[in-house]
Order: C-alpha cells, then structure tokens, then sequence
C-alpha cells in the first residue's frame, strides 16, 4: 500500500524505479526511499525473527531508533532497513537471530 496523493503533503514525486531482491523475491521500489517502505508498500511487514523466540518482528519506529527493522542487506546483518535507502539491485533478506555475516566466496 502506497498513498500516491496525500491531502497535506501533495501528489507523490516521480522518481525512477528500480528492482531489490527480497529474500530472492524481484520486488520493484521508489529508488531512495527506505528499504522498510518498498518492502511495506510491496506486503511485507516481517523484517527478522526475534533472537530468543524466534517471533517474527517488523518496523516500528521507522526513524532509525528501535531497531525492529533490522536485515541483512547485501550480506551485511543488522541494517536498520527504515532508515537505508533503496538501491538498484540490492539484496535484502529476512534476518533470523543477531545475522550471520556472509563472506564472499573466492
């Protein structure tokens, strides 16, 4: 769900889209907009599983603060997904736990 024209703020600027890769999942988004609003705006509202039981968890704050976005993006975990611009290409995955580190193979 995305508000296209918001009775204060006006009609959404055009900006050029470009597709991420969601858990290996095409998902095209506003190119800069934070990662959690394409991925809202696309349906998804899980980010990662919670470090003790493993509940599912999602943005809450969406200002960078509580760090209930949190995913790995482009193999790097812990990215506070609220606050992380989109980018043409980038990979973002649901974080299970802290997130493993993934090395590049070579």
């Amino acid at each position: 769900m995305r508000i296209h024209d918001h009775p204060i703020l006006g009609p959404l600027p055009s900006v050029r889209e470009v597709k991420l890769l969601f858990n290996g999942r095409p998902i095209m988004a506003r190119e800069g907009e934070p990662i959690a609003a394409a991925l809202v705006a696309a349906g998804v509202w899980e980010s990662h599983c919670s470090r003790k039981a493993g509940e599912p968890r999602g943005p809450f704050c969406m200002i960078g603060r509580c760090t209930d976005c949190v995913m790995v993006v482009n193999g790097i975990p812990n990215v506070r997904t609220c606050i992380t611009p989109v980018e043409e290409g980038m990979g973002v995955e649901t974080q299970v736990g802290r997130g493993e580190m993934k090395h590049a193979e070579g």
